[in-house]
């Protein structure tokens, strides 16, 4: 996974970004080769700290996990819950799970993916009420089987891109029937792995199910598939996945389609739930943060935690979020299908852009795609440390002294009220 200037200042605001980049290594060069580890070309991402402030630094996903979740405190977590119905009554929403355990709040946010049952609850009743776009109905697109894992190899020094303190990235593209496999080296000598597939539309739609109902044989039909190909460091890709436990092992269906519908009474969807991107530009789960960051101060903002405040949270959260996703979307598709597309105009693009596009060109271009940077509106504000543009704080933002201020007044003003009534 990797993380770069669009996400980072909240990382910076929290007091983690050194943790991040203790955990990862910089990312400046992506080396691609054919079939036959031909090197087609080199997309350059070096000297971006200068231009924008941050280095974009690949880790391990577990890595992140883990000091994402010593911010919150154990108790608060509840694991092994699956939702099967969800409820709106009396100025609560509840949310009934397969174990016969229940739980209600002020609001519900979805965060469960594309196919969970925080969105399939939601969209169902208003479906059933009239209220929901035909288009929100419709199928995924089609998308790409991906296959990733941490190897830790038992003889590092088979593997000298291990000693470097950046991010070795090679990925080999253009394989028989759509394959694409790939190795990135991540700090304690491990490497980070991954098989592609990418599926036709008429193949994604008879394969389409939950990642949850994958079983281990599919993921062992996939790993003898690609543990011949050539790796490109050396040997074979199953000299590198051999180090990995098969436990350890995520298989995943990527999809793309934006919903048109993010919210409605006292639940919100955020991330996959209501946008999946293809992989092609790595934005899925940049988004899917900004999406919380920009959440997180709208529900901040609430001047209670009535229905009523909680729409008015949401619709905020809409109008400052989708209309930034859409135009990131466009952009994954265009870099997945410059990257991955097997038409000849396609292969001709992917062919200009990492041999005959200057890099200032490109440069300019990454600017551009990190000028918007939400921040957490009670904070103080990372100031931008870079050369390039950064786009002023959308919505309102209060820091914590001014919002206590207010919630005392506001206090003050309804015990008055209830003592006059």
């Amino acid at each position: 996974m990797a993380l770069g200037p669009s996400i980072l200042p909240i990382f910076e605001q929290l007091g983690l970004l050194d943790e991040i980049k203790r955990i990862g290594r910089p990312y400046r060069y992506l080396d691609i080769y054919n079939e036959k580890l031909t090197k087609m070309g080199t997309i350059d991402m070096s000297g971006h700290e200068k231009l924008v402030g941050y280095e974009q630094i690949i880790f391990a996903r577990p890595r992140l996990y883990d000091i994402m979740l010593k911010q919150v405190p154990p108790h608060k977590i509840s694991h092994n819950k699956k939702i099967v119905r969800t409820e709106e009554k009396d100025g609560k929403v509840m949310i009934f799970c397969s174990d016969d355990t229940r739980y209600s709040g002020d609001i519900l946010v979805g965060a469960d993916g594309a196919y969970g049952g925080v969105r399939q609850n939601l969209y169902q009743q208003m479906d059933e009420n009239g209220l929901l776009p035909k288009s929100d109905l419709e199928s995924f697109t089609y998308g790409f089987i991906n296959m990733v894992a941490v190897a830790e190899p038992d003889d590092p020094s088979k593997y000298p891109q291990l000693q470097d303190d950046r991010c070795h990235f090679s990925l080999v593209l253009g394989g028989t029937g759509g394959r694409t496999w790939g190795a990135m080296t991540v700090p304690d000598n491990q490497i980070c792995w991954s098989l592609g597939v990418q599926l036709s539309e008429a193949d994604s739609k008879s394969r389409q199910f939950r990642n949850s109902e994958w079983k281990p044989e599919t993921i062992d039909a996939m790993y003898k598939e690609y543990e011949n190909l050539p790796s490109p460091w050396g040997g074979t890709m199953g000299e590198i996945m051999k180090f990995t436990p098969k436990d350890q092992i995520s298989k995943v269906f990527l999809e793309e389609k934006i919903f048109k519908t993010w919210y409605g009474g006292q639940t919100v969807l955020i991330g996959d739930s209501c946008h999946k991107m293809l992989p092609g530009a790595g934005l899925g789960a940049v988004n899917a943060m900004q999406d919380a960051v920009v959440l997180a101060n709208c529900i901040y903002n609430m001047p209670d935690a009535s229905a009523v405040s909680a729409t008015g949270a949401f619709k905020e959260y809409y109008r400052q979020r989708f209309h930034r996703l859409d135009s990131q979307f466009k952009r994954s598709q265009t870099m997945t299908s410059v990257m991955t597309g097997k038409t000849w105009v396609q292969r001709l693009t992917r062919h200009a852009m990492l041999n005959f596009v200057p890099k200032w060109v490109q440069d300019r271009d990454f600017i551009k795609s990190f000028e918007y940077r939400p921040q957490v509106a009670w904070l103080p504000l990372i100031p931008n440390r870079g050369v390039g543009k950064v786009l002023p704080p959308d919505g309102e933002r209060e820091l914590l002294k001014d919002r206590e201020e207010r919630l005392k007044k506001l206090y003050a003003q309804t015990t008055a009220s209830v003592a006059a009534a």
